[in-house]
């Protein structure tokens, strides 16, 4: 998968942000603890969703469901300016009751939608599934058997091309003819 060097220099520091909040100084588990001080904190936390949206966008972490993993892969390619709308981006993701409140509150800000699409970018790219495959898909050998650890340095498969001939039997456009307007 492609991701911009926005994202890609986002998402580093979304990781960091989201490693910071894991554990406390005695190495004990605290991160849903620390989600939701977070979570509680989003309208003070505002101010900062243009500076440090990973800062903010830490408290929607496990908050979004993906519908159309090719979309959100185009997405990752994007630079900020080239964003769509959120209202554009309603049909590929969902929400968590508990993420959908705090999208309520956030998009009452000046900034708010540019950092809603942001941020479900940010927590699509956390997902292992976040390939060009899609969520879920596992590549096949030729040979029919399932992808085994053992089997994958063995396992010649360029997945960028799978994937993306995966989701043209879906019935989606080949990533490399995709125009990107929704």
């Amino acid at each position: 998968m492609k991701v911009s060097p926005y994202f890609e220099e986002l998402k580093s520091a979304y990781d960091a942000e989201l490693d910071d909040l894991m554990t406390d100084s005695a190495g004990h588990d605290v991160l849903a603890r620390r989600l939701e001080a977070k979570r509680s904190q989003v309208g003070q936390l505002l101010p900062m969703i243009e500076c440090n949206p990973e800062m903010v966008a830490v408290a929607f972490h496990g908050g979004f469901s993906f519908a159309n993993p090719a979309v959100m892969t185009d997405l990752a390619a994007r630079e900020p300016e080239d964003l769509p709308a959120w209202q554009a981006l309603l049909s590929s993701v969902s929400l968590e009751p508990w993420a959908a409140e705090l999208a309520r509150v956030v998009l009452k800000a000046a900034h708010g939608e540019h950092f809603l699409v942001v941020t479900a970018c940010l927590e699509f790219l956390r997902r292992p599934s976040a390939t060009s495959l899609g969520e879920g898909v596992q590549p096949q050998p030729p040979d029919g058997r399932g992808v085994d650890d053992d089997d994958d340095a063995d396992l010649d498969v360029d997945l960028e091309e799978a994937g993306a001939d995966w989701l043209s039997e879906q019935g989606f456009e080949r990533k490399d003819r995709f125009s990107g307007d929704y």
